[in-house]
């Protein structure tokens, strides 16, 4: 296993994962995002994504099989004392580990013939909200996700560390919310929109079993284009008096109801 030391900040490694961590387009353009921490790393591997570089912090314990495992997948390694490492994060204490590794891509065209819950998501913005609805998806086996206009990137470095590894491994996809929703119909699966509305339908008062469920931008709410294709608009029953939920818990409570579990 070979650990190249890293000693100026004009080094490549340096300028690339820190560029990943920035630059949306950069990202896209190579098909490469950046994680860290050696949760993420292990999580990537067990889910068979292509490491590319591995940044180690000089003075920080680090698991020998996992380097390993990533020296002998074709990563390669390199360390940097704090000051040099701190370049390359985008948070102000990074854990003691960063790599790059390709983006576990979907396309529009690969969304199977045959799904058992899916969520549209209409303009979601937060990374936190974003990383929160991947993550749940993942935990209760959501077929897709599915990003619509107006999305965040869900390979940024925030949406990431939210996912908590999710981002490997649940089916992710985009297209734009019409097509969304004609591929739904297509497969016989009725859409419904989360709406503040009086016509909207209490979720206690039909099965979401097997549908796919919109949810919409954090502070406007599901488009009025989704609005109108879509099969009823319903609504999470509130006891308090708050008048709305925050998006990422919405979500929550809509794919336990999707999932079956009651």
């Amino acid at each position: 296993m070979l650990i190249t030391k890293i000693e100026s900040k004009q080094n490549s490694t340096i300028k690339h994962l820190s560029r990943l961590a920035k630059d949306k387009k950069y990202r896209h353009n190579i098909n490469q995002m950046v994680c860290e921490g050696e949760k993420m790393l292990f999580e990537a591997l067990s889910s068979n994504i292509k490491i590319h570089t591995v940044l180690i912090k000089s003075d920080a314990f680090v698991s020998d099989e996992l380097l390993n495992k990533a020296f002998n997948n074709g990563a390669y390694l390199f360390s940097a004392d704090e000051k040099l490492f701190n370049l390359a994060s985008d948070v102000e204490t990074p854990q003691n580990i960063l790599f790059s590794c390709d983006m576990p891509h979907k396309m529009a065209d690969e969304l199977p013939d045959n799904l058992n819950g899916v969520i549209l998501l209409d303009g979601i913005q937060d990374p936190g909200n974003l990383g929160t609805i991947l993550r749940t998806a993942d935990a209760f086996a959501l077929s897709a996700v599915i990003l619509c206009e107006g999305c965040t990137d869900p390979f940024a470095p925030k949406v990431v560390r939210s996912t908590m590894g999710a981002i490997f491994r649940q089916p992710v996809f985009k297209m734009p919310i019409e097509q969304a929703i004609i591929s739904m119909h297509s497969r016989d699966i009725s859409v419904y929109a989360t709406a503040l509305s009086d016509k909207s339908v209490s979720i206690n008062d039909i099965s979401l079993k097997n549908s796919a469920v919109i949810i919409g931008n954090e502070g406007k709410g599901v488009t009025q284009k989704a609005l109108n294709l879509c099969d009823k608009k319903i609504i999470i029953p509130m006891l308090g008096k708050a008048e709305s939920l925050n998006a990422g818990v919405a979500a929550s409570i809509l794919i336990w109801e999707m999932s079956g579990k009651k």
